[in-house]
């Protein structure tokens, strides 16, 4: 679970200090660099997986080029920036599995990661990036209540926060002028120890946590990275919601949408095997959530096609027809492939979804709200596998969205012009709503970038013009008289 994520220097993000909840809302206007945050995540992501120049590649924006991760920096005044830097605190799992399928244990759940990565000027063999700074440290849990933020349980808070240790697991010294990082084993006892393992940062084409991949020498490092790599930003595409899966098709959900089919065929299939249902229990569950959106549904199920070797998804309707899923429509595709991620203990740990509303009708805005809301752990409980640790964040410029979140899950984001060395500059600003834990009473905060999302539409009329003026829908007296919307210069009844 992340918990804060610290961003400066990387695109518009400067000086970004943002704190997350099981559940996120970031709205604001187009092109203000809220996808910006979602980027910075993914190449987070990324890093925890891949060497530098590939984690760069992969970023939105880069084309997939590496001659484009210059673009990554953030330009400011005419300048660009020649460093960046993120810091993350984030909760990992207590217990996972490495890359060899041996179990790993933490020695510390709640870690800080800080990393800086610099642009090199001169061409090289390992890219154009490089580690300057790189550090990962446990928070204690004595006082985790008051840097965790959010409100949540005592039951919950000890389910997740797990452990001791005394020393960093990674850090960076400075010798003869050059940056070495450090890094260390985990100790039988779990508090550190032993001689750390020295590199020359300028010679590594990966960061070192992306390197952890045996428990038996730094099992807490292996979940951090886990962790890490868990963090997903779903592009649910239309023509991968709709394609039909092989029988060896993963069985997980992919982050274009992909695999449906046999994500819910799996699902099934391993609540059979675990005996806490039948297979047809779990269609029904999907389909009852399905049926909080498109009212037409009677049940789901999966249809295996033995001469074709393929997985299809059928749905049937209450009159009692069948429809593949590829007739279905986009929005209630989207709405299925969450409510499969609902019912699933497992998939990703961060869920990074950008506006939730398309294809949905806007009387079933609250209804894809609530399910995000429910595939997120709840705080209220201690974790585990009837409350898996999984965290939504989603971005909008939807009214409608703003209007049903709760206020404590909200964040606005504005780019606020200022002027460097006479150039404009625009960087993201990312604000709570007052008097909630993100914003606390006292705090200068202030509602104002609210209303554009509480009041009705503004009229576009062009002055001077020739063409007819017509009536608004909202402009009707019928409508009028259902209190829905304020009069001009007045307020709903």
């Amino acid at each position: 679970m992340l918990t804060r994520l610290k961003v400066d220097g990387f695109k518009n993000l400067d000086g970004v200090d943002v704190r997350f909840g099981p559940f996120t809302c970031i709205a604001g206007p187009n092109g203000v660099g809220k996808s910006n945050l979602f980027d910075a995540i993914a190449f987070l992501a990324a890093l925890a997986d891949k060497p530098l120049a590939e984690a760069a590649a992969q970023v939105r924006g880069t084309a997939g080029r590496v001659g484009d991760v210059r673009a990554l920096f953030r330009t400011s005044g005419g300048r660009r920036a020649t460093e960046m830097s993120f810091v993350v605190e984030m909760i990992v799992p207590a217990v996972g599995i490495d890359d060899l399928g041996s179990e790993a244990r933490a020695s510390m759940t709640f870690l800080r990661y800080e990393l800086r990565l610099r642009h090199r000027d001169e061409l090289s063999a390992l890219g154009p990036l490089e580690v300057a700074y790189e550090r990962m440290e446990h928070i204690n849990k004595t006082g985790a209540r008051e840097v965790l933020g959010f409100p949540h349980s005592a039951a919950w808070r000890d389910s997740v926060i797990k452990g001791r240790r005394t020393v960093p697991y990674i850090e960076t010294q400075t010798e003869d002028g050059r940056s070495i990082v450090l890094i260390r084993a985990d100790s039988k006892g779990g508090l550190g120890g032993g001689g750390p393992r020295k590199l020359l940062a300028a010679n590594m084409p990966r960061t070192v946590l992306s390197t952890a991949n045996n428990a038996a020498e730094h099992r807490t490092l292996v979940l951090a990275r886990k962790e890490m790599m868990g963090w997903t930003q779903f592009q649910l595409e239309p023509s991968a919601l709709r394609s039909p899966d092989a029988f060896h098709a993963p069985r997980r959900i992919g982050h274009n949408g992909a695999h449906l089919p046999a994500a819910l065929f799996g699902l099934a299939k391993d609540a059979e095997r675990e005996g806490r249902a039948t297979p047809d229990d779990i269609y029904q569950q999907v389909a009852n959530r399905l049926a909080e959106l498109f009212e037409n549904v009677r049940t789901l199920t999966v249809d295996e096609d033995e001469k074709r070797e393929q997985y299809s998804i059928v749905l049937t309707d209450l009159q009692g027809s069948e429809h593949l899923a590829s007739s279905l429509s986009d929005g209630t595709l989207r709405f299925l492939a969450l409510a499969i991620l609902e019912a699933s203990e497992h998939g990703p740990t961060l869920l990074c979804l950008e506006e939730p509303e398309n294809g949905i009708h806007p009387d079933r805005i609250p209804a894809i709200i609530q399910l995000l809301r429910d595939i997120a752990v709840d705080v209220d409980d201690a974790a585990g596998p009837d409350n898996p640790m999984r965290q939504v964040i989603v971005n909008t410029h939807s009214p409608g969205v703003v209007q049903c979140v709760p206020e404590d899950t909200l964040l606005l984001a504005e780019a606020t012009e200022r002027v460097v060395d006479r150039t404009r500059d625009r960087p993201l600003v990312l604000r709570g709503v007052p008097d909630t834990w993100r914003m606390p009473e006292g705090s200068d905060g202030s509602l104002v970038p609210l209303f554009g999302y509480l009041k009705p539409p503004a009229r576009m009329d062009k002055p001077h013009t020739k063409r007819r003026r017509e009536r608004r829908v909202i402009d009707r007296d019928d409508v009028r008289q259902l209190g829905l919307f304020p009069a001009p210069g007045g307020s709903a009844q």
